[in-house]
């Protein structure tokens, strides 16, 4: 008996949002255009490339490939679409928006949001990764990470980090466990924290549109760059596939680029 489309997903060890995302586009592809033919497919594509954003195009095209390979008909293939690489980065939270934010967290007692962006600063975690730190952790210095490929990434925990840490979960008189928790006692969720670090930039009077927890990754990748220039490294601690994408963190956010101009250009 041949594998249900969802079943044949899941033997390629895809990720169940991925699964549901490559479900969701198929049963929509079918229930407008019928038949998987070559002006269908086309017609799909430009739908997508008027509407969404590339990377969304991509991730809908990927879908409708492993499909055409399910079905036997892979000659049929969609290519992606370029996605163009902006030559800035974007929304990246300054060094001194990231110093005051801690500071203030501090002076105001919020020990645990302190620490949840001083993580996110220092240690280049994704918010995802963040979620899944252990006290364990914290006392081994690192966390061992395995992509879906298998491939160990190591999450290293800078000395100061782990020794003020340290410090703190002794007097919360904690040992053992996930590091961040909520008001419940539990792991904290990756929305807890985009929300509650929305929260207090609005309470601190900060660009809400920077602080955001990817943002602190590009501010570790570009902070690491200026001080230790092997962006081969880099690759390595930021868990990239490919170098390529370490690239970015070699250019100046749009701020940068701007008070430069207006230092260089005075002709």
């Amino acid at each position: 008996m041949k594998l249900s489309f969802e079943d044949y997903l899941k033997k390629e060890n895809l990720s169940q949002h991925t699964i549901s995302v490559y479900l969701w586009t198929v049963d929509y592809f079918i229930s407008n255009y019928k038949d998987f033919n070559t002006e269908n497919l086309h017609a799909y594509k430009g739908y997508l490339m008027e509407f969404f954003k590339p990377k969304t195009v991509n991730l809908r095209i990927q879908a409708i490939n492993k499909y055409l390979d399910y079905i036997g008909k892979d000659k049929l293939r969609l290519s992606a679409v370029k996605i163009q690489q902006k030559t800035f980065l974007e929304n990246v939270v300054s060094n001194a928006d990231y110093t005051f934010l801690k500071k203030q967290l501090k002076k105001d007692g919020n020990m645990q949001w302190y620490f949840v962006v001083w993580y996110l600063g220092a240690t280049g975690a994704r918010v995802s990764e963040l979620i899944r730190i252990k006290i364990e952790h914290v006392n081994l210095g690192y966390f061992d990470l395995y992509s879906k490929g298998g491939k160990l990434r190591r999450l290293y925990i800078p000395k100061k980090l782990r020794e003020e840490t340290q410090k703190w979960l002794l007097e919360e008189q904690r040992t053992t466990g996930y590091l961040f928790l909520n008001r419940f006692g539990e792991r904290i969720t990756t929305r807890g924290i985009s929300q509650q670090l929305k929260n207090y930039a609005d309470k601190y009077g900060l660009d809400s549109k920077v602080i955001y927890p990817h943002s602190f990754r590009h501010l570790y990748a570009k902070n690491f760059l200026e001080k230790y220039n092997d962006i081969a490294l880099l690759a390595d601690l930021m868990g990239h596939e490919s170098i390529e994408t370490t690239r970015i963190y070699l250019r100046r956010t749009a701020t940068e680029q701007q008070s430069l101009i207006d230092k260089i250009v005075t002709w």
